[in-house]
This record gives structure tokens, sequence and C-alpha cells, in this order.
């Protein structure tokens, strides 16, 4: 598997997981953390 097969990967998994923080109602520091992890991931995989 390439390495941007893993990211994407990788960037379905953490959207996931945002989503259910989102739905769970999590605290929004949890949240932000979650959401700067995937965007993170989204830049690497753009570049």
């Amino acid at each position: 598997m390439s390495k941007r097969e893993m990211l994407k990967k990788r960037i379905e998994e953490e959207r996931r997981k945002l989503d259910e923080m989102l739905a769970q109602e999590k605290s929004s520091d949890e949240i932000y953390e979650q959401s700067v992890t995937l965007d993170r991931l989204i830049e690497e995989y753009l570049v």
C-alpha cells in the first residue's frame, strides 16, 4: 500500500472518529484536537 493510500485510509478513520465525537457531544477541546489531527492529515495528503 502506498503512502498516499495509507493517508487516505487514516483520513477516513479519523473522520469517522470525529463524527462519533460530534454525535456523542464530546467536549469542544476534544473535538478541536480531533479536527486539527484531521486537518494535518488532509494537508499531508494534498502535498
